[in-house]
């Protein structure tokens, strides 16, 4: 009979092996999901959130919608899903989505679900709800507000109605402005956080280019001043570059075709969907940044566009208009031409003379080396990090 001191050894070594699939079980990172209805492959705002998440040892899953001309999913550290539907568009797509999405939480453990917007946050909230779990809504607009919902007095006040209901009730709130942070606080006196849409600290140098071109990065949307754009090129000595598309692709490549005669056809080009990785090298190249918006609603009114910091990032100056989240960024360091309205004559003037003062724009761009130092994702993660800190 062997010793009772080698029998009890024997007895804790098996005992440890059971046990230690219930510590792993107990040690499991919590379970993080964040919803948005677009196809996720140029969404570099998830992207950022969801890589620095799960790199700080959450489990990450972002969810999205698939429709026929998405492209295939680029791999990323954390896991995308996306959701098919039968709907494209209006009422029929947001009720379809949210069904799905819902259906899709109900049956997929979270610790976490962030909804995107007033157009995931129904799904988000209730299958939270049903599930005894934490909501947070990360609010990228001032959703009634959005120019598509002006003068559509039914559509408008529906999203007024969600975001009544929910907003009170969620875990948690961030947005991207200081603006809409001080509406939501104000409208339902609870603490909301400030997540801006800042790009990563990574500098790409910039090439000497044969023609120089002006870049206008984003949707190619109403509200943009992008008409206004396209119509006073004949009067600017240099090239336009588009990169993105959106619900006037069609329009503003007619306008553009109209507005040239032929021997200036070539100097606006539409770039489409670019790659954020090629993007970041347009953008280095380029000699100016455009940022121009008009006031549809205070959700543009009260914006902080992604390309204002990505201008900045690349070092290039930019033509912004003069609303007040850009007052208070370009006092910090004064990165951008600040204009008041869309008026063609003060376009062209500003454009032309940030083209040709050679002084000026250096002056701008020096701004620009120091305020990306301040402006970007390293520092805005650490903000990040704290809100799911305390959530989980």
């Amino acid at each position: 009979m062997e010793p009772c001191n080698t029998l009890l050894k024997r007895f804790r070594i098996c005992f440890l092996n059971l046990c230690q699939p219930i510590k792993s079980l107990k040690k499991s990172a919590p379970k993080i999901i964040l919803t948005v209805t677009n196809d996720l492959n140029f969404d570099q705002r998830m992207h950022r959130i969801c890589d620095s998440l799960q790199r700080h040892g959450y489990e990450v899953i972002l969810v999205g919608r698939e429709s026929k001309h998405s492209l295939p999913l680029k791999k990323q550290l954390y896991q995308q899903v996306r959701l098919k539907g039968w709907f494209k568009r209006n009422l029929f797509f947001y009720a379809e989505y949210n069904i799905r999405l819902w259906i899709y939480l109900l049956f997929n453990r979270f610790d976490v679900v962030c909804g995107v917007d007033l157009d995931t946050l129904l799904a988000a909230y209730f299958s939270a709800l049903m599930k005894r779990k934490k909501c947070v809504y990360d609010a990228h607009e001032y959703f009634p507000e959005l120019p598509e919902l002006q003068g559509r007095r039914g559509v408008k006040s529906f999203w007024t109605a969600v975001e009544r209901l929910l907003l009170p009730k969620v875990s948690d709130v961030y947005t991207v402005s200081n603006g809409i942070k001080a509406i939501f606080e104000n409208r339902y006196k609870r603490t909301v956080h400030l997540i801006r849409n800042l790009p990563h600290l990574n500098i790409v140098p910039g090439a000497i280019v044969d023609q120089p071109y002006m870049l206008y990065q984003g949707a190619l949307n109403v509200g943009r001043g992008l008409e206004t754009l396209i119509s006073i090129m004949p009067s600017i000595n240099a090239q336009l570059w588009l990169a993105g598309e959106g619900d006037l692709s069609d329009e503003l490549r007619s306008l553009a075709s109209k507005k040239l005669s032929k021997a200036e056809s070539g100097k606006i080009r539409f770039l489409g969907k670019v790659d954020p990785n090629e993007l970041k090298q347009i953008t280095a190249n380029a000699i100016l940044g455009v940022n121009l918006l008009e006031p549809m609603g205070e959700s543009y009114y009260h914006s902080l566009s992604n390309k204002f910091f990505d201008y900045v990032m690349a070092a290039i100056p930019q033509i912004c208009i003069s609303f007040p989240e850009y007052q208070r960024l370009n006092a910090e360091h004064k990165v951008a031409i600040l204009v008041d309205d869309l008026d063609k004559a003060t376009l062209i003037n500003q454009i032309n003379e940030l083209l040709n003062n050679v002084a000026l724009r250096q002056e701008l761009i020096n701004n620009c080396l120091m305020a990306r130092k301040e402006w970007n994702w390293e520092q805005e993660e650490k903000i990040l990090s704290e809100i799911y800190r305390q959530l989980v």
